[in-house]
């Protein structure tokens, strides 16, 4: 199952990029309610975006982000037909990647 699923959309020369990350995002401070203990923090640290190979966004995130996070953003340069990649890295290592063509 893909991790990441995008959309970018170009209406006027502003592409709108919507992406769901499928990802647990366990903050570190909630316990496990039948044995008490805590559970370990694992969560996306840092989400980027290309578009044609060239970066068009940084994200660092921390804990605070939702379970399944949902991200949208606007960028102008984008042409339908572009190829746009979102990866992210987490803070146990862990990364995803997935691109799409912007319609």
């Amino acid at each position: 199952m893909a991790s990441i699923k995008i959309r970018a959309k170009n209406k006027s020369g502003v592409t709108t990029v919507k992406c769901l990350m499928t990802h647990p995002m366990e903050t570190g401070s909630r316990k496990n309610k039948k044995t008490g203990k805590l559970i370990p923090a694992h969560f996306i640290q840092e989400v980027t975006a290309g578009l044609n190979g060239t970066t068009v966004l940084t994200a660092h995130w921390g804990g605070g982000v939702s379970k399944n996070p949902y991200m949208s953003f606007k960028l102008n340069g984008a042409a339908s037909g572009d190829s746009l990649k979102i990866n992210w890295v987490d803070n146990q290592g862990n990364s995803e990647s997935a691109e799409a063509k912007v319609k």
